[in-house]
């Protein structure tokens, strides 16, 4: 069986760090999931008098997340929290109120930085907001990643091999994770 994944990553900038991490990790993601990055930097800014008409990269968006069976959140930290343009797509592929997108998806958080604490509070207020979005969301292991030299081989993937090992725990939890969520929504 194999699972589509949603990997919505909080970060526009083309060289991002956590857009690479992301990249990775599709490259490493176990045979049973499929894993493709959902674009949202061609998002209007969330506005509700729009939810009766929304543009059409908010209906792609919704789809996208929709015909996913998980989604992995990749994201960076700014001031402390999430990316308004994270924050952005959540709020899009949540409404109208009761016809949200992300509600019982499987999720797991990750995220990458400088600091040695990666991004463990943004994480921690993507967690809330998952929370209320009804998003079952991985526990453990916790996955703040310091971007350190020489994290990425030339060809994108992780070069650092005690990282590289701890990520395909994380992944393979993360699989086991959406497989049970994923089989009990079926046996529903």
């Amino acid at each position: 069986m194999s699972y589509q994944i949603a990997v919505v990553v909080g970060s526009l900038r083309r060289e991002s760090i956590n857009r690479q991490l992301a990249a990775a990790l599709v490259k490493m993601a176990p045979q049973q999931l499929n894993m493709a990055l959902v674009r949202i930097d061609d998002l209007p800014l969330y506005n509700q008098d729009d939810e009766k008409n929304p543009a059409e990269a908010v209906k792609r968006l919704k789809d996208e997340v929709a015909n996913s069976q998980g989604v992995l959140f990749v994201t960076p930290e700014y001031n402390r929290s999430v990316p308004g343009v994270l924050k952005n797509a959540i709020d899009h592929a949540s409404r109208p109120y009761g016809q949200s997108a992300w509600a019982g998806k499987p999720a797991a958080v990750i995220g990458m930085s400088g600091g040695a604490i990666g991004t463990a509070m943004a994480q921690q207020h993507l967690r809330n907001v998952l929370a209320y979005l009804d998003m079952p969301t991985l526990g453990q292991p916790e996955a703040f990643i310091q971007n350190k030299q020489g994290m990425f081989a030339p060809d994108g993937s992780i070069a650092i091999e005690d990282t590289k090992q701890f990520l395909g725990k994380f992944l393979d939890r993360f699989a086991d994770w959406v497989k049970h969520h994923a089989d009990r929504v079926a046996n529903k």
